[in-house]
């Protein structure tokens, strides 16, 4: 379901309790994405972020999209202590309202050089868009192969098979996804600016058949060695239309 967030310019397809499943912005309204040279602890890149969005003249709730990276995948009872603790700030700043978070995001776990704690790597904010294109920004939240409809893990789409069939038949399920995410928020497919891969397994042998396929190699694939926030979760995604973004100094 699309939902109206007007106090942040945005509308938001609505997802779970940590998450929404994407964001779009409203028409007249574009979305920005600043990303830190190096990863910033989440109590820091909340503060850095306050900072910006009143430097530029955009409340809080203007906030639209997340992208965190942990230490190491958590168990699924961590997993929600952690979100406990992020959702309560978005709360406070007055994006969480009748139980609903517009918020999309993801979180991801780098195979290499991860953070000490759970930290910010980029945020999504929406501005004014004096622009003439007429596509609208979005942001697919990242999704693993888990339909979040079914039991964890015993839901999750081959589980515990890395081999190139059970790779395979995790992209097919998070390609989909990310198709009809973007449906459901009405953007454009053909607009992305950004598809990201979070593994930390070879996806060469997906690249023709399933990448290219859905047209994701045009505008550069990013493939992260990352793994999904959750044990067990191998394969992860999310895509993007941001005409804008810009990297920051690790100190925000």
């Amino acid at each position: 379901m699309l939902h109206d967030f007007t106090p942040g310019a945005y509308q938001f397809l609505q997802g779970g309790f940590p998450y929404s499943a994407g964001v779009i912005a409203q028409p007249g309204w574009a979305i920005q994405r600043v990303r830190f040279a190096r990863p910033v602890p989440v109590a820091a890149g909340f503060a850095a972020i306050e900072r910006h969005l009143a430097a530029i003249g955009r409340p809080l709730t203007a906030l639209c999209a997340a992208d965190l990276r942990s230490p190491s995948p958590f168990s699924m009872g961590g997993f929600q202590d952690f979100n406990r603790g992020y959702v309560d700030v978005l709360a406070r700043w007055g994006l969480v309202r009748d139980g609903l978070n517009p918020v999309a995001r993801s979180n991801v776990c780098p195979a290499f050089d991860a953070p000490a704690e759970p930290s910010f790597h980029a945020f999504s904010f929406t501005v004014p868009d004096a622009a003439a294109d007429p596509g609208r920004d979005f942001v697919v939240a990242g999704s693993g192969e888990w339909p979040e409809d079914q039991p964890f893990p015993q839901g999750i789409v081959a589980r515990g098979d890395v081999s190139a069939t059970g790779l395979a038949a995790k992209a097919d399920y998070v390609l989909r996804t990310m198709r009809e995410r973007t449906a459901g928020l009405q953007g454009d497919w053909q607009g992305l600016t950004a598809a990201q891969v979070y593994t930390v397994h070879d996806i060469h042998p997906l690249l023709r058949s399933h990448f290219a396929a859905q047209g994701l190699t045009a505008a550069g694939l990013t493939w992260f060695t990352c793994a999904p926030p959750i044990l067990e979760l191998e394969f992860e995604m999310d895509v993007r239309r941001v005409r804008t973004e810009l990297v920051w100094p690790a100190a925000g």
